[in-house]
């Protein structure tokens, strides 16, 4: 469906990335279409993969993680098992809140959230280290987000 998106469909997608609580009342107001249409549009849109969720967007400073370590890891050994087996890992801890598969020198990239530099010692020592298959680990630490948006719709 991705290559059958007409202007409308890109309407709604801009729209809801911008309020994703809107009613199908609003949003038909919003994009000059009546409200039964656009809730087909947007079920079709679901159906097809487009449209994966919904979301409230946190602040995590003002829940207590002041602190984001961007960490690449690079593996012993690029086989499917290994890698299978350290995405299952990372998947149990809380603190990464985002993590990649990558091309290049490191085979991943997280986004670790803690409270301060402390915990995420703890969680470096305590479990990245120990994962099995972990060869090496480089960390980054942001000073401030340039820029933070959504996926770009045309």
């Amino acid at each position: 469906m991705s290559g059958m998106l007409d202007s409308l469909d890109l309407r709604i997608l801009k729209e809801l990335q911008r309020d994703a609580r809107l009613s199908h009342q609003e949003l038909s107001e919003r994009i000059g279409l009546s409200p039964s249409p656009c809730a087909r549009r947007i079920r079709k849109l679901e159906e097809a993969g487009i449209i994966t969720g919904y979301t409230a967007r946190i602040n995590e400073q003002k829940l207590g993680f002041q602190f984001s370590v961007f960490v690449s890891v690079r593996l012993d050994q690029q086989r499917d098992n290994r890698l299978v087996s350290f995405e299952q890992e990372v998947t149990r801890y809380a603190e990464v809140v985002d993590c990649w598969l990558m091309t290049g020198s490191f085979d991943y990239l997280m986004r670790v959230a803690v409270r301060d530099l402390n915990e995420f010692e703890h969680f470096l020592t305590g479990r990245l280290t120990k994962i099995p298959g972990v060869a090496s680990i480089e960390s980054s630490i942001p000073i401030r987000r340039v820029k933070d948006q959504a996926t770009r719709i045309t």
